[in-house]
């Protein structure tokens, strides 16, 4: 048995049969490892960035982390912006970067580089492997550490301790350290600040925004009065009728100012201090007001879900409390113009049961939730690194994460670009997922970005470096050559029909939304 072997070997003993790849020369024995070894799924993305991607989409619906097999420091390179979307987003990702043989290493080649300090960029905790009889040592510790609250573990593995015989064959998997349990009178002084006098909230982000752990938090804010809240970015809620509709804190400033004005007292479960994702000129950087307390109670090293019971547990609530939920109507498709409103209704309208929703919608989506919590009880999945092209990729991994879940996907059309392979790998795999376009032809994000900065009249050349309609691009043709099935649409009746259709297809379509 060689070291890949007993690698692959190791991580199927830990519970990680998942391997989304792009490979290289580096890592061809681990290839080869994949056919003698039965029992690992594997998954080819034409960039690596859709590898990344998918596995941040796939460990955000099962809660454990999938493999990457990357080529080099180019490849872990090109992969890095969803690396960091998965890091944000608390994400379990085991990275394996091919390296060159450790005898080769002394040579200046061409793909040379320092591919622990790419790495350590955006990784919790990052390895290389010495000799292959370690490889299988070092592939257990990667899955245990990438376990631990949902961190990034990159092990690096030259092309030698792949190709040489591993005497002690695969590992035993290891059991990550346990998340921290929060203090008691930390808990205890959070339930007095949420039932005392002044104007508290409770900001969420992390495992208690999906069910069931969303309702107990509903039901402590109506056991306290007071309000519940979501960072800007998270990984996965729980939304719909039924759910409890969480408010998320709004993007632009001067909204998220007006939303959380009123609040004496912010206390974090998993959240972060609710900063703006820039700084703009004579602009306030933080979403609260300056004299607004801040209460750090649990962070990501902290078991979140148990501070949240042991939270309950202090306002004198059961773990199993549910909250009263008020009735939210469905909604019916929109009609008439396909502007951002018409999509999300009608999107909202028609989702399929027990959906899986993937936003990356950008600047289109920013009044999404306003039309979701009427939708179909469904998991909502955002970028949450702030990095654009995880929309895709997301959207695919969560397709192989939650099999047997239809997913819709809200596309912008310039972030689509980034990763627009992601559409042959959903081909490849009969990935049920409807990706909707909203061809805005701009990078309309960035157009407002430009006026919160003081610009108010963009000269030429700016507008042309923010508009993507010269050419237009046809996404009816790219997504045919990926063999994705697509239609456009220019109305809200033509879009509800083409939601409709795409129920009756058993792979993925694509819905190019051409907004005015």
């Amino acid at each position: 048995m060689n070291g890949a072997q007993a690698l692959v070997r190791t991580l199927l003993a830990s519970d990680l049969d998942v391997c989304f790849t792009n490979p290289g020369t580096s890592e061809m024995h681990f290839v080869a490892a994949l056919d003698s070894v039965p029992g690992m799924r594997c998954v080819l993305g034409l960039f690596e960035g859709v590898v990344t991607g998918a596995a941040d989409g796939y460990a955000r619906m099962t809660g454990k982390p999938a493999a990457t097999l990357l080529h080099l420091g180019p490849g872990l390179g090109n992969g890095l912006a969803n690396v960091h979307n998965a890091r944000k987003g608390r994400s379990p990702m085991v990275n394996i970067v091919g390296e060159h043989a450790t005898y080769h290493l002394q040579y200046e080649t061409p793909l040379r580089s320092d591919i622990a300090q790419l790495a350590g960029a955006c990784s919790d905790w990052v390895h290389t492997s010495t000799d292959a009889d370690g490889v299988s040592r070092d592939a257990a510790q990667a899955v245990a550490r990438a376990r631990e609250g949902g961190r990034i573990a990159t092990l690096i593995l030259p092309a030698d301790t792949a190709w040489n015989e591993a005497p002690s064959g695969p590992a035993e998997p290891i059991e990550p350290a346990p998340l921290n349990r929060v203090a008691a009178d930390r808990v205890e002084a959070a339930a007095r600040i949420l039932r005392g006098p002044r104007r508290a909230a409770l900001m969420l982000s992390g495992p208690v925004l999906i069910e069931p752990w969303v309702s107990l938090a509903t039901a402590i804010a109506q056991r306290t009065g007071c309000r519940l809240l979501a960072q800007q970015s998270n990984a996965r809620m729980s939304r719909g009728r039924g759910h409890p509709d969480v408010v998320r804190v709004p993007y632009v400033v001067a909204q998220a100012r007006q939303a959380l004005a009123d609040i004496d007292e912010l206390v974090l479960l998993g959240a972060n201090p609710p900063a703006s994702f820039f700084a703009y000129p004579d602009q306030p950087n933080m979403m609260v007001r300056e004299d607004c307390a801040l209460h750090a109670l649990a962070g990501r090293d902290d078991d979140l879900v148990a501070c949240l019971r042991d939270l309950a547990a202090a306002l004198d609530l059961p773990a199993d409390a549910r909250p009263t939920i008020a009735d939210r109507a469905p909604l019916a498709p929109a009609n008439g113009a396909l502007d951002a409103d018409a999509i999300m209704q009608t999107v909202t309208a028609l989702l399929p049961e027990n959906a899986v929703l993937c936003d990356e919608s950008v600047s289109s989506g920013r009044q999404l939730f306003k039309f979701t919590g009427h939708a179909v009880p469904h998991d909502y999945l955002q970028t949450t690194g702030g990095a654009i092209g995880c929309g895709a990729p997301l959207a695919t991994g969560a397709a192989i994460g939650a099999p047997g879940r239809p997913v819709v996907s809200l596309q912008a059309d310039g972030s689509m670009m980034y990763t627009l392979q992601a559409l042959w790998t959903q081909a490849r795999e009969q990935l049920n997922v409807t990706t909707v376009i909203l061809a805005n032809r701009a990078y309309r994000i960035l157009q407002g970005e430009l006026r919160s900065v003081g610009v108010e009249n963009p000269g030429e050349r700016a507008r042309q470096m923010l508009s993507l309609d010269s050419p237009a691009i046809d996404w009816v043709s790219l997504a045919r050559g990926m063999g994705v099935p697509g239609r456009a649409v220019d109305s809200a009746e033509a879009l509800g029909q083409a939601l409709i259709d795409a129920r009756g297809e058993p792979g993925p379509f694509l819905i190019e939304a051409r907004m005015p």
